[in-house]
């Protein structure tokens, strides 16, 4: 590898950990102003993304413990963020599922607002090939999750 590359990769790599900072900063502010774990808000993500969900699949998205999603799932319902609902297709599963009139959707218009003006910097190939490396950066990221949770993957 040249050094010219190495030192884009090295900074590609800092920036990269400067924004998972700033992101998980962010969202543990908001968990916090609504009464929420940071583990708690992204619980909620996944439903207010995906729709609702069995607590396998939250297992599967999460790559948490499935007792872990259990007491996550039993604390959001207590705090009345979600409600489990029997599945449609299956009466022995559940679905969990969002309540949208929980959802404050007012907390996201700056930064939502901020990232789209920065778009505009960037021609369509670039922000493809932007999207493709999130992507799989997030796919790498999900999977460095699931290898801190199973031993067996080591």
């Amino acid at each position: 590898m040249s050094s010219e590359r190495e030192k884009l990769v090295d900074e590609l790599l800092l920036q990269s950990r400067v924004l998972s900072t700033e992101t998980v900063m962010f969202h543990a502010a908001l968990a916090e102003q609504g009464g929420l774990s940071a583990v708690e808000s992204k619980m909620l993500d996944y439903l207010a993304r995906l729709g609702p969900l069995t607590p396998k699949d939250l297992v599967k998205y999460s790559g948490l413990a499935p007792a872990s999603i259990t007491a996550l799932v039993d604390r959001l319902e207590r705090k009345g963020m979600v409600n489990r609902t029997p599945h449609p297709g299956d009466r022995r599963r559940v679905l969990i599922e969002l309540d949208q009139s929980k959802v404050r959707s007012s907390v996201w218009d700056y930064i939502v607002g901020a990232v789209k003006a920065l778009t505009e910097q960037y021609t369509d190939e670039e922000l493809r090939t932007v999207v493709g490396f999130v992507r799989e950066a997030a796919a790498i990221t999900h999977e460095s999750t699931v290898r801190v949770g199973d031993r067996s993957a080591e």
